[in-house]
């Protein structure tokens, strides 16, 4: 036989001592332990389905572990399939449920005479994490959030998305990194997690595993936005466009015998260290001309046969490639045409055609780098 559930009015009278009555025994009626003192189990009832569900997911909202509910005025015959219904949806198809929730029990009976369910819920993310949730109308905001943990080299950022799309989050963080050397010290592993499985609105939880700690990376970040800094005072702001391109590679090959070599830190390693591989030097590169109101692109390709990047840039007299490592090798300052790119390949429909080289700049006195 089904417990004689106590009658809410009971229930919230006596919650000042923790518990009610129910066929002589107590029932414990109590919010979640993490809330504050001034959240308390209110008074709720439920007369249709829409109700019941709604109280359901304000529970979930709240972080609330248990209450009861009056569905005194709620067809009984549908009461039991009614709160299993609305228990199956915050648990499998409202966003914050199917992070959060690890459980939701309940119990269908009456107290004096009047019809009530009991609930409780268990929670795998408590009141302090659902608090903390991010919220992201569609998923360009959302991905700015993501990159925006990423620049703070923080390690885990969840966020609520109304209109969410199949977006690929790995790929954005990569493609962040690749743009913003001088933010992202370290590429870390990253995990997504999506809850639930289908609708508009879903839970992104993005986690971020490094091997470098925060503290170091914030560092790391510091001194390579000094070296930035550096370039932008390197570039002659009264030269044309063709003499800046010019001058950021002086910038970046009078500061080290460099080793070609990837790193785990890639600026950091490039801009502190003098170690670096192609990706990096076209990455860095092109920050720096974005920095300086340069247009500079990283291209991703093979050279002979090898996975290799470089730079397409444009003075306003046209597109040419530029591959700092090919540069360094003989000496100088590059710019290359499509056809003079031999043995390069690399996603033309991609990038436009580059015809002409335009003439070499004319020297202009640079300060040394620092």
């Amino acid at each position: 036989m089904k417990k004689r559930l106590v009658l809410l009015a009971a229930a919230v009278c006596l919650l000042c001592c923790g518990c009610g009555w129910m066929d002589g025994d107590y029932l414990s009626v109590t919010p979640h332990r993490a809330q504050s003192s001034g959240i308390q189990t209110k008074d709720v009832s439920a007369s249709n389905y829409l109700q019941l569900r709604t109280v359901l997911e304000n529970m979930v909202d709240s972080g609330m572990e248990s209450a009861v509910i009056n569905v005194a005025e709620y067809r009984q015959d549908l009461v039991e399939e009614g709160i299993a219904n609305a228990v199956n949806h915050v648990k499998n198809r409202y966003p914050l449920g199917a992070w959060a929730v690890e459980e939701i029990s309940y119990e269908v009976g009456t107290g004096a005479g009047q019809p009530a369910v009991s609930v409780s819920i268990s929670y795998i993310h408590g009141r302090s994490e659902i608090r903390k949730i991010r919220n992201a109308a569609g998923m360009d905001q959302a991905k700015r959030i993501i990159v925006d943990t990423l620049d703070d080299c923080s390690d885990r950022v969840v966020v609520l998305v109304s209109g969410y799309e199949a977006v690929d989050i790995v790929q954005t963080v990569e493609d962040h990194m690749t743009d913003n050397p001088n933010l992202v010290m370290e590429m870390p592993k990253v995990a997504v997690g999506i809850y639930p499985d289908a609708g508009d609105s879903r839970i992104l939880e993005v986690t971020f595993t490094y091997e470098t700690s925060r503290e170091t990376l914030r560092l790391m970040q510091q001194q390579v936005q000094r070296v930035f800094t550096s370039a932008s005072l390197y570039v002659n702001s009264d030269a044309a466009d063709d003499q800046k391109y010019a001058q950021l590679y002086n910038f970046l090959m009078e500061r080290f015998d460099y080793t070609v070599k990837t790193s785990i830190t890639p600026a950091y390693s490039l801009l502190i260290h003098g170690v670096g591989d192609c990706e990096t030097f076209a990455s860095v590169y092109a920050a720096m001309c974005r920095q300086a109101g340069l247009d500079c692109h990283v291209v991703s390709g093979t050279k002979n046969g090898q996975s290799w990047y470089w730079n397409i840039i444009s003075d306003g007299s046209g597109y040419a490639h530029v591959d700092l490592l090919e540069c360094s090798q003989n000496g100088q300052f590059q710019r290359l045409t499509d056809a003079q790119m031999q043995g390069y390949v690399w996603d033309y429909s991609a990038f436009a055609q580059t015809q002409t080289v335009p003439e070499a700049p004319t020297p202009v006195e640079t300060e040394k780098a620092e």
